[in-house]
């Protein structure tokens, strides 16, 4: 089973949640204000497979995440393929602007399945 961080600046990412769960996947959503910021940190307590960032660019938490723990990272993404091709490349933190969307969480979890098994 795939292990996937759900961080969104606003506190949400419930959709997301959703998705990933729907394909298979266990999601843990980071709750509260700024939790973007804390991706790499919770990807590390929670042994994570993959992390998903979203913010306003796209950027902070998954360019966080790669700095501190060097986690191989794609950000300023504005679609779910952008994340399809980013997965296929091997990344495992994903930075999107802000798309709480379930299909996102679903596809982007079928893609590292896919992948990885």
């Amino acid at each position: 089973m795939v292990k996937v961080v759900i961080a969104d600046r606003l506190g949400k990412g419930q959709n997301v949640a959703k998705g990933v769960e729907c394909a298979g996947g266990e999601a843990v959503v980071v709750p509260g204000m700024g939790a973007d910021m804390r991706l790499g940190d919770v990807m590390q307590q929670e042994q994570a497979d993959l992390g998903i960032s979203f913010c306003g660019s796209g950027g902070a938490g998954a360019l966080t995440a790669a700095t501190k723990y060097g986690y191989p990272e794609r950000h300023g993404m504005r679609s779910i393929e952008e994340g399809i091709t980013a997965i296929e490349e091997g990344k495992t933190v994903l930075g999107f602007g802000f798309m709480d969307q379930e299909e996102l969480g679903k596809r982007i979890t079928e893609a590292f399945l896919k992948k990885n098994n």
